[in-house]
């Protein structure tokens, strides 16, 4: 059950780089996030209302539980807010990298690189011990993404790469966070909060730049919906469902292949063809981000397990 949530998840994510290429056809990327942002939101109201009657005699955390936290930890919006604030700046530089770029595998497999890079941020910033597995997928996946983006020389290093790698470290610094300091707080309370604040942000940087553009969403009402609805809200609800069921590690593998599914969706519905070098560095950044999400030693794991 837990796998099949997450292998769907993955498979939503995958296909939803097309809808994401398909959107920027009539739309800006502030305007299509703040749409797929707001549809997202929506989409989890019906679910929060049926489990806040299903749950209202249901204490969540009692008050001595709460006192031995300092309070904005425990303040879902506060949380929210700043898990928001990160998943806005990620998904616009994103959406501003596939507009550049136009490319759904291209995108899914770059930005996939966060899977890599949550344990050197986590190494940077909390301290935590890198191992030796990790340094070998890092440099597997550097390698991926050389044969990927750069065929000619650094010159050939295009802004909308640029932007997606650096949409992969803000996406991993947003795990990071949600890590740190969304472990407290209810996991669709959070989902929520985050999809509202990212949404506001999107609106007001729509408002501001002067891009909203109702005719053009109109234009590109299939990929808005996907990518909210589908995307946003069933999505990410089926990720915390999913990981009910399955430890953290494995469940970033399963979500991994959303980089496969969007090469696949690419290839499908967009006719995208790539290079034998681009699929070559398309496999080594599957292979890195495989091979991130292994044990320390899984030799040493195995045969404990015996």
């Amino acid at each position: 059950m837990g796998l099949a949530c997450l292998l769907l998840t993955a498979l939503i994510w995958g296909f939803a780089f097309v809808s994401q290429v398909q959107g920027m056809d009539s739309m800006t990327p502030l305007f299509f996030n703040a749409t797929r942002f707001t549809l997202g939101a929506l989409s989890l109201i019906p679910l929060l209302a049926w489990r806040r009657m299903k749950h209202a005699a249901t204490p969540t955390v009692s008050a001595s539980a709460q006192a031995n936290h300092a309070r904005w930890l425990s303040n879902p919006i506060i949380v929210g807010a700043i898990c928001g604030i990160f998943l806005f700046t990620a998904s616009t530089l994103q959406q501003y990298g596939i507009l550049y770029g136009r490319s759904a595998g291209r995108a899914g497999f770059i930005t996939a690189l966060y899977i890599v890079m949550v344990p050197l941020l986590a190494f940077v910033f909390l301290h935590r011990r890198v191992h030796l597995m990790t340094i070998i997928a890092v440099v597997i996946a550097v390698v991926g993404f050389y044969c990927l983006c750069i065929t000619n020389g650094f010159g050939s290093l295009t802004l909308a790469d640029l932007l997606l790698l650096f949409t992969a470290v803000l996406f991993a610094a947003h795990i990071l966070v949600i890590d740190t300091l969304g472990s407290r707080i209810d996991a669709l309370v959070l989902s929520f909060t985050q999809f509202v604040t990212t949404a506001i942000l999107s609106w007001v940087g729509s408002l501001i730049e002067g891009s909203v553009n109702w005719a053009g969403a109109a234009q590109a009402w299939e990929a808005v919906l996907y990518a909210g609805i589908g995307s946003v809200g069933i999505a990410y609800t089926l990720q915390v469902v999913g990981q009910q069921w399955v430890p953290p590690t494995q469940a970033s593998l399963v979500m991994s292949l959303e980089s496969f599914f969007s090469v696949l969706g690419g290839a499908l519905l967009l006719g995208e063809v790539m290079t034998p070098r681009g699929y070559l560095g398309c496999a080594l950044i599957f292979a890195g981000t495989m091979l991130a999400q292994l044990p320390a030693n899984p030799f040493t794991t195995r045969a404990k397990s015996r």
